[in-house]
């Protein structure tokens, strides 16, 4: 469900301020609406944030570029020093300064590198002896051809060879300038093993993420407590379940709090709390950044559940669900409890019991259609399941998916006339779930699924467009929203391809597997003595079924979002357009 949202207003006299933003911080409980900071000590703290993450991808980068480099390591010097002895407070300043260095001396590196690819030509003359012959009388100019590579050489008081062009004196020999490039990229090599050695404290910097995220929004909840005369008042949202324990924290902090109910102009925050045994989709919603409105539907649970079947179906293959069934009971495992009585993160439990449901449900998947790695169990090739999906026609995959649409689409619609029983809106949307059963049978039937079309379903459908045509407005909304009615043929026909878009279910999978088979037999049919086959076929086998199963997590973002988040979500009416409920609390 969508938990019940109070305005609140929290006044206190004005030199506890801070203090009650302290405590209120403490409870944890109330929507703050920070995004209006602005302040000095606001921008401070958000820089001190951004240069901790950005001194840690620093020397992140330059150790894996170490772990690339095969070369000889830079020896360590007053650089790595300075490092290796900055506290823990002033790490990430002395990393950033680090990083300057090497940025500078990469820079000089490139700039005297032109200018001995410029002056290579002429080999390594002293332009002291060149200056003193032109204050001889002797002019004396530089000039090269257009030449790869170019040819240089001096002319002394003659006219330029046609296709020379001049260029001008150095300032030194070509000898200094290479020591002076060797310098700098002695410097730079430096700066770049001090930072990859650094990556060993980077755990010191993440440490007090926590403690720097607490400072950011402190100090925007400072810039939002507003103040006039001797009262500081602060403004935000508190679920309705979690009023009595502010109440409670007001008297004993002798607040005074304003509480009421939402206004049709205001937009909360929603917080999302689906039954215990679905909580842990929410975790997906925090990952895709989506959370439906506040007068919307919780859609936690068929999110979820459908979600899972997608999953299965568009991945195909129960050897990859397998092998994320393993690697998520790896992560249950190095992130169990330990003596200390730490525990996982809330968030780190809901992704392990999201990957734990989908990769289980992949693996149903892969024993009901006996896929495992693109092969197949030749004991299970009579089973039931698999010879029905494995219909050379594919018609049973198809009417799999086309049912697996109808029913994902009449649910939305069903559930929307039930939530609105006591309107008689609500007939308009058994209609539309009538017009989607027309749609499925229609679409099942191009296809060549159905041989036969009912005369039943043609009075079906003159109902359903009826009860959609004469209840979807009100008598006094005729005027303003009266267009509506006008795109119903638009938006009956759009219920056909909201039916056939499901079929995406089969195309990827099907796809999945197919590009398995012919790694397969790519590494099978090699011609090769066994002896030296074994190495390629390995090669093979892990680049095809590695590039296979990204693909397959890239289908599952794109196609198992969309159906969820657009087909589902428009016949229910949810638009996605609200933000998630995030109280003020210490993390």
């Amino acid at each position: 469900m969508i938990v019940e949202m109070k305005h609140l207003t929290l006044l206190c006299v004005a030199r506890e301020g801070v203090k009650a933003l302290e405590s209120l911080r403490d409870i944890g409980c109330v929507h703050l609406d920070l995004s209006s900071a602005d302040s000095p000590d606001f921008a401070s703290a958000k820089e001190e944030l951004a240069d901790a993450e950005r001194a840690v991808r620093i020397v992140a980068k330059a150790a894996r570029e170490a772990a690339r480099d095969v070369g000889e390591p830079a020896p360590k010097g007053e650089v790595a020093a300075r490092l290796e002895n900055a506290k823990s407070a002033a790490l990430v300043e002395e990393i950033l300064k680090v990083d300057a260095e090497r940025q500078a001396a990469e820079d000089e590196a490139e700039a005297l590198r032109q200018t001995v690819r410029k002056y290579a030509p002429f080999g390594d003359f002293d332009p002291a002896l060149a200056e003193s012959l032109r204050k001889s009388g002797v002019p004396v100019r530089l000039a090269v051809d257009g030449g790869h590579p170019p040819q240089g050489k001096a002319c002394f008081g003659e006219e330029l060879p046609e296709g020379w062009a001049e260029v001008p004196l150095p300032s030194e020999r070509l000898s200094a300038t290479q020591a002076r490039l060797a310098a700098a990229e002695a410097r730079a090599a430096a700066c770049r093993a001090a930072l990859a050695e650094a990556n060993a404290r980077v755990s010191t910097i993440e440490a007090r993420y926590p403690a720097l995220k607490d400072q950011v929004a402190f100090a925007a909840a400072r810039d939002v407590l507003a103040t006039q005369g001797e009262v500081s008042w602060v403004t935000g949202w508190v679920p309705v379940d979690s009023v009595p324990r502010l109440r409670a924290k007001a008297v004993s902090h002798g607040w005074g709090i304003l509480l009421r109910e939402v206004r049709p102009d205001e937009t909360p925050p929603t917080l999302i709390r689906p039954p215990k045994l679905f909580r842990p989709v929410a975790a997906l919603f925090k990952g895709l950044g989506i959370a439906p409105g506040y007068t919307e539907a919780d859609v936690s649970v068929p999110f979820m559940c459908y979600f899972s079947l997608f999953f299965a179906m568009l991945v195909g293959d129960g050897g990859y669900g397998a092998i994320i069934l393993a690697l998520t009971v790896w992560g249950w495992v190095k992130t169990r409890p330990v003596a200390d009585k730490r525990h996982r993160p809330a968030i780190v439990r809901s992704w392990l019991t999201l990957l734990t449901v989908f990769s289980s449900a992949t693996v149903i998947w892969g024993i009901l259609s006996n896929t495992w790695f693109g092969a197949g169990l030749p004991f299970a090739n009579d089973w039931a399941t698999v010879k029905w999906l494995a219909d050379p026609s594919y018609n049973n995959m198809m009417l799999l998916c086309f049912t697996i649409g109808a029913s994902h689409l009449i649910l939305a619609r069903v559930w929307s006339g039930i939530s609105m029983i006591n309107d008689r809106v609500c007939l308009s949307q058994f209609g539309w779930a009538g017009i989607v059963f027309f749609m499925y049978w229609t679409t099942c039937s191009i296809v060549g699924i159905f041989s036969s079309f009912p005369s039943w379903l043609y009075w079906e459908l003159g109902v359903s467009l009826a009860l959609v045509f004469g209840f979807t407005l009100k008598g006094n909304e005729l005027k303003s929203r009266g267009i509506e009615l006008g795109m119903l043929p638009l938006n009956v026909m759009s219920c056909l391809g909201d039916i056939i878009s499901y079929v995406r279910l089969f195309a990827v999978g099907l796809a999945s597997v197919k590009v398995a088979q012919n790694f397969n037999d790519m590494a099978v049919g090699l011609d090769l003595p066994l002896w030296i086959k074994w190495l390629p076929l390995v090669l093979i086998l892990l680049v095809g079924h590695g590039l296979n199963f990204a693909m397959a997590g890239l289908s599952i973002l794109v196609h198992a979002v969309r159906l969820n988040t657009l087909e589902f979500s428009n016949h229910k009416g949810i638009s996605w357009a609200g933000y998630a409920f995030a109280p003020f609390k210490k993390h």
